[in-house]
């Protein structure tokens, strides 16, 4: 029973596309201005730059948001398979309203640092020791999962410090 489902987080049909609606209509109208009333040349290089950077962002959270992140006995896994992040190496799990967290989601904190880096933007991002989880997810799947994830670290006896 260690590959049950506990809890799934994964982004609306709405929110997803608002998400990637509001990114590419940044590097749109950054493009745009610098194409149609363009300030000095290093400005306009540096409008441009920032609007195709917009529009990729707005693709890779277009490819990233189709994924879900689940989670089970065993840790957090993207529903490609990738691993996020184990259980056994959890620490803690912030979520309060000053912690430094992703909107509508919450963070964990492990013992030791992950080997890679890694961001499924509008989903999850994982650095160092820290795997934040949230941003164009509902806040109440989100919520959720931090609970379960929190009684399930009381049940392996593991304390806050």
């Amino acid at each position: 029973m260690n590959n049950e489902i506990l809890a799934e987080v994964g982004a609306s049909v709405p929110r997803r596309w608002l998400a990637v609606a509001m990114q590419g209509l940044l590097g749109f109208i950054l493009v745009y201005v610098a194409m149609n009333t363009p300030p000095s040349f290093g400005w306009q290089i540096f409008l441009v730059v920032l609007g195709f950077a917009s529009l990729g962002m707005a693709f890779r959270t277009f490819r990233a948001t189709r994924d879900r992140i689940i989670l089970t006995r065993e840790g957090l896994t993207s529903s490609t398979g990738e691993e996020i992040m184990p259980l056994d190496v959890i620490k803690k799990v912030e979520r309060g309203v000053f912690a430094l967290k992703p909107s509508n989601g919450f963070m964990l904190i492990a013992h030791s640092k992950a080997e890679t880096a890694r961001w499924a933007p509008g989903l999850w991002w994982r650095l160092g020791r820290r795997v934040g989880v949230g941003g164009v997810a509902p806040g109440h799947q989100t919520k959720a999962m931090a609970q379960i994830i929190e009684a399930l670290l009381v049940e392996r006896g593991v304390s806050e410090d």
